[in-house]
Formats: C-alpha cells, sequence, structure tokens
C-alpha cells in the first residue's frame, strides 16, 4: 500500500500531477484543496496518498493533509460513492465546511456537488452524520506557494477542463469559468472562485 509519496513535482495539469520520487513517475489526481497548497513546479512536495486497485486501472489519489485523506476513504465506504465523486466532494469543500453540511443535513448543498443527486446526499448524511465528529481541525498543509505548468494552454481552457474532470458538463464547467477569465486569477483561483459561487 502506497500510503505517503515525497518527491519533485514535476507535471500540474488539474486534476492530475506527476512526482518523481527517487526517478520514478507517479502520476496522482489531487484534490483541487490540495493543488492550491502545491509548490512551484521542481520543487518538493510531500503528499498523502490512498491507492485504488482495479480491474482496469491502478489509481493513486494525493492529499496535502491525513485529514483530507480521511475524509476521502470515509466517502469511499458509502454506499454508491466512488473515487470520482469523493474526490469531487473533497474538492468542493475541505473538510470542516463538509462536516458542518452533514451534521447540518444541509440536502441542498450537497447536491450541488456534481454527481450527487439528493438521494445520495440523503445517504452521505444518514451514513457519515455518526462517523465524522462535529468539530474537526483541518490537517497542516505542506506547502503555500502557487505556480502554474508550462507548457500551458490559457488559463480559462485549464481551469474548464479540471471540472471537467471532476464530473461537470461542458457547457456548465465553461458558464462557471466564464465569469472569472478576465479577472487575470490564476488556474487555482478560477477554479476555487467557480466551485465557491456552484455551491452556494
Amino acid at each position: 500500500m502506497i500510503g505517503l509519496l515525497r518527491g519533485k513535482l514535476l507535471i500540474k495539469q488539474p486534476p492530475d500531477l506527476m512526482l518523481d520520487v527517487n526517478g520514478v513517475g507517479y502520476e496522482v489526481q489531487a484534490s483541487m484543496t490540495t493543488f492550491y497548497d502545491l509548490p512551484e513546479l521542481h520543487a518538493e512536495v510531500t503528499l498523502y496518498t490512498h491507492f485504488v486497485v482495479r480491474e482496469d486501472a491502478q489509481l493513486l489519489y494525493g492529499f496535502s493533509s491525513q485529514t483530507e485523506r480521511e475524509l476521502f476513504r470515509h466517502l469511499l465506504k458509502v454506499n454508491g460513492v466512488g473515487p470520482k465523486m469523493a474526490l469531487a466532494i473533497v474538492s468542493g469543500m475541505n473538510p470542516i465546511e463538509f462536516n458542518q453540511v452533514i451534521h447540518a443535513a444541509d440536502i441542498a448543498r450537497l447536491s450541488r456537488i456534481p454527481g450527487v443527486g439528493k438521494k445520495t446526499a440523503e445517504r452521505l448524511v444518514i451514513e457519515l452524520r455518526d462517523r465524522l465528529p462535529k468539530s474537526d481541525a483541518s490537517g497542516s498543509n505542506v506547502d503555500t506557494s502557487i505556480a502554474v505548468q508550462a507548457p500551458r494552454v490559457s488559463a480559462s481552457d485549464e481551469a474548464v477542463n479540471a471540472l471537467l474532470a471532476l464530473g461537470y458538463k461542458p457547457a456548465q464547467a465553461s458558464q462557471m469559468i466564464a465569469a472569472y477569465e478576465d479577472q487575470g486569477l490564476s488556474v487555482e483561483d478560477m477554479i476555487r472562485q467557480a466551485l465557491r459561487a456552484s455551491l452556494k
């Protein structure tokens, strides 16, 4: 089981990244909150990981804190929630926000996450309400500087692609990002603002 990676950040293309760990390149899918905390390219980064083995693939998911990874693992235990939906949920809310939503039984807000319908939202509340503490501290972040990747397409296109990978429809993703295209924001900031706006 691969539980932690520490290495040089080679590729940063939301939600995918690659770490060079002693000459071996590990492809990792990371939450958007983790992307906000990534250092510059070629800097060292530490990620807590969750390894998923399927019949057709072996996938690594990476998180900047153990708390975020723990939430991801709790989500995977919920009936009908797979890694893609769990990553979308973790990307839209930090662990503290998610705990608050679960204990408030805020079905409407949960239902705004891509792929989470009303029945799934209700299931999340029912199955996680007793597993999650009512108050929780988020894990400490490893790094705080933000970088963009080269070579790059436009920042807005990268942001749209990241939302598509999280399960949003093309038209919806484009509309969410359009409001931030001319504000000079980084890819991560556009994604952050779009996700926050969609969940209000």
